[in-house]
């Protein structure tokens, strides 16, 4: 296999399609695709976005549940100078509207089980001139491909040339549209591949959402690897766990929340993941209790990631060793280091000054897995993408003195009370110490002598009881007093968005109502 730096994403496919053709590549329940498949299918996709007048600098849009055909339309999409814009499906169809608008989509493909909210707001999508239904009994999408020509002159991509849109989480107000670009992708892909021991072995499960870099960026990682990559539709932990026990799945990547439900049985646990070689785990931190329940269950290897759809993907990684060194356990709260090539520094958001090792302030990052900027949002982006090319990621943290990662929280959910900055992540992982406490999520709440103190909002594990001062002495015993909190409110679930992220804003409204 050369080793000659890729310049395009779709270089990938194209070499492996060469030296290794009838190797499976991309599977999905029945469907198996070889490298020689992949390339002549993802050719005909390219020539029929051509044929739709899809070119260079548009964008096409996919909405659907995990398929194949969401790889296959990014890879395509690139070899013709566009981008496929995947589209979150868990979005409301007003949102969806938003998102396929804001991308000024010229072809969308829709899965059959969400052609009726496309036919809804059909007459909404300002820029659409076609929409293929992927599945079900109006499949148009395998006629529409058969019957173009497949593409052999491919764009000229050049290396900031965005390929794949994929939208923020939303936490603050409207998606925007991330432009991850060929040099930003293959700069990600060839240092995780490393990172993650991923080789021509390698059996990788893709279970996270293809709109979301944990889903596509994992899966790009394992083709370029030249691996196999299985495309799972959607997360039900029982399949799950037969799937991986059944293909012997080396590698596998899922949220906290994930990890649980899949751990709920560890003696079938165990044996149905024997198979693994890497278990990831990110999107949000993983408390250390549930790391530790892993680490019982499993021996499997676990990688702690931190990442960003801005960075294509992950940029810090916590390997298996350090989770099970009995002398840093402290390291289990740890995102590890930067992978190579990704410089981290800890900047202090006000001054912009970087502040001592130890100290808590905004990551800001430097590397070639930046993002290309935000689509069509130059301030945002002039916001993010900073002098001497580092980029602001908003989050809050430390790192200590041999190079960890500690990431503490969004700066903007930071609170001050009394003059002193309070992460509300640092007060959350305590409060999932407590032996009543399922889930909590802390925000700043109004106070008269204090300016803000923090409040918690936590749901009871199944058959417990929360009891509001018990909780705040528990956290007492373990923190300062001043980023304790002084109300304690129980509710049924904690309100989160299409990724699982909390949404602190409604959270807000919620517990306003309950104080």
């Amino acid at each position: 296999m050369t080793t000659t730096p890729l310049r395009r994403v779709y270089d990938l496919v194209e070499r492996r399609a060469a030296a290794t053709p009838d190797r499976e590549a991309l599977s999905a329940g029945d469907i198996r695709r070889t490298w020689a498949e992949l390339d002549e299918r993802v050719r005909r996709l390219a020539g029929a976005l051509r044929a739709a007048g899809v070119g260079p600098g548009d964008r096409i849009a996919t909405l659907d549940k995990n398929h194949p055909a969401c790889l296959e339309l990014t890879l395509a999409a690139s070899l013709v100078g566009a981008a496929n814009a995947v589209v979150n499906v868990r979005l409301s169809p007003s949102e969806i509207t938003y998102v396929v608008n804001d991308a000024q989509a010229r072809l969308l493909v829709a899965g059959a089980e969400f052609a009726a909210i496309v036919d809804g707001i059909r007459g909404d999508l300002a820029t659409v001139r076609q929409v293929v239904v992927l599945g079900g009994a109006d499949d148009g999408y395998e006629a529409w491909l058969s019957a173009s020509e497949p593409v052999r002159d491919p764009y000229a991509a050049e290396p900031g040339d965005c390929f794949l849109q994929l939208y923020t989480s939303g936490t603050t107000g409207f998606p925007k549209g991330a432009m991850l670009t060929h040099r930003s992708m293959i700069a990600h892909t060839e240092r995780v591949g490393p990172a993650y021991a991923m080789d021509e072995s390698t059996v990788n499960v893709v279970v996270m959402p293809l709109f979301h870099v944990g889903g596509t960026s994992w899966a790009l990682g394992s083709m370029h690897a030249g691996g196999r990559t299985i495309v799972v539709r959607e997360l039900a932990p029982d399949d799950l766990l037969s799937l991986v026990e059944e293909r012997a799945a080396t590698h596998l990547f899922l949220v906290p929340a994930a990890i649980r439900m899949l751990i709920a049985n560890p003696d079938r646990a165990a044996r149905a993941l024997a198979s693994l070689r890497v278990l990831g785990y990110g999107g949000e931190p993983m408390p250390v209790p549930l790391v530790r329940r892993v680490l019982e269950v499993l021996h499997t290897d676990l990688y702690s990631v931190y990442g960003m759809t801005e960075m294509s993907g992950v940029f810090c990684v916590l390997p298996p060793q350090d989770h099970r060194d009995p002398a840093r356990e402290h390291l289990l709260a740890s995102a590890g280091r930067p992978l190579p090539g990704n410089e981290v520094r800890v900047v202090d958001p006000e001054t912009m000054r970087d502040v001592p090792a130890g100290r808590v302030g905004e990551f800001w990052v430097r590397s070639e897995q930046q993002m290309g900027g935000y689509w069509q949002r130059p301030e945002a982006t002039a916001e993010t993408l900073v002098a001497d090319g580092w980029l602001r990621t908003g989050d809050a943290g430390r790192i200590d003195a041999e190079g960890y990662v500690f990431l503490e929280d969004r700066v903007k959910d930071m609170i001050i009370s009394g003059g002193e900055n309070v992460y509300p992540a640092e007060v959350e992982r305590v409060l999932l110490e407590h032996p009543s406490i399922a889930e909590a999520a802390v925000i700043g709440m109004a106070h008269e002598k204090w300016g803000e103190t923090p409040l918690a909002a936590v749901v009871a594990r199944p058959g417990a009881r929360v009891d509001s001062a018990d909780v705040i002495a528990f956290c007492r015993a373990r923190l300062a007093h001043y980023k304790c909190p002084t109300s304690v409110v129980t509710i049924d679930a904690l309100p989160r968005n299409a990724t699982g992220k909390v949404l602190k804003r409604e959270l807000r409204g919620i517990v306003g109502a309950a104080v």
